[in-house]
């Protein structure tokens, strides 16, 4: 993941383009910080707020908040356990739904379109997603102020975690939902189509974009 950004941001492929070269740079930084053991293990365990606020030392000085979060996570997000980041809505994407086909020897050699039947999660169309009984409204948060997150600061750690009263959500809701009890996600079996190509291995995974369960 180091390698692709660094050469997809690398100056020499843009050019006069300031904004790549900064990203460059920081990508950089982000990789030698995380090669210290010590603060490769701070972000582990705490993630990139264990470098907010001059924790570790004032380790990675040139990054903001934001900033910061975005560069580790999309270097380091698959080698430390996938960690998802939020949209600005504040809501997370939504699970992968996995589904083991069995086919023949001859549908493997010259392909086919398969119907499958799969259970997922996906937006309540009562509440349009949003967990409050039609008519209502979720409230912010009076604990996060709707930011979906607390933090507090432990020695030289400000730690972030997810707001214990609203679930991470930013928003509190006091008349839920009577069709998906205020969750804003049903689930339904729905069907999809999957083309599996002539000649297809043992193993092979075909991926449907967009076909998850919702966020």
């Amino acid at each position: 993941a180091f390698r692709k950004l660094a050469m997809q941001f690398h100056p020499d492929r843009n050019p006069g383009d300031h904004s790549c070269e900064h990203k460059f740079k920081e990508i950089n930084e982000a990789y030698e910080t995380l090669k210290d053991p010590q603060k490769r293990a701070a972000y582990d365990r705490f993630g990139h707020a264990a470098f907010e606020q001059g924790g570790m030392n004032g380790g990675a000085q040139g990054f903001g908040a934001g900033g910061f979060a975005d560069i580790f996570e999309d270097i380091f997000g698959d080698m430390m356990g996938g960690r998802q980041r939020r949209s600005s809505s504040g809501r997370e994407r939504g699970a992968d739904l996995r589904y083991n086909m069995e086919i023949t020897l001859e549908e493997a050699f010259t392909g086919k379109t398969a119907q499958i039947r799969v259970p997922a999660s996906i937006s309540c169309t009562e509440c349009s997603g949003s967990g409050a009984k039609p008519g209502t409204q979720p409230v912010t948060c009076s604990m996060c102020n709707g930011h979906g997150k607390v933090r507090a600061t432990q020695g030289f750690f400000s730690i972030e975690r997810t707001c214990p009263q609203c679930q991470g959500r930013g928003q509190t809701i006091k008349e839920p939902c009577p069709k998906c009890a205020g969750q804003g996600r049903v689930t339904e079996e729905r069907s999809l189509s999957v083309n599996i190509p002539a000649g297809i291995e043992d193993g092979t995974r075909i991926r449907l974009a967009n076909e998850g369960e919702a966020g």
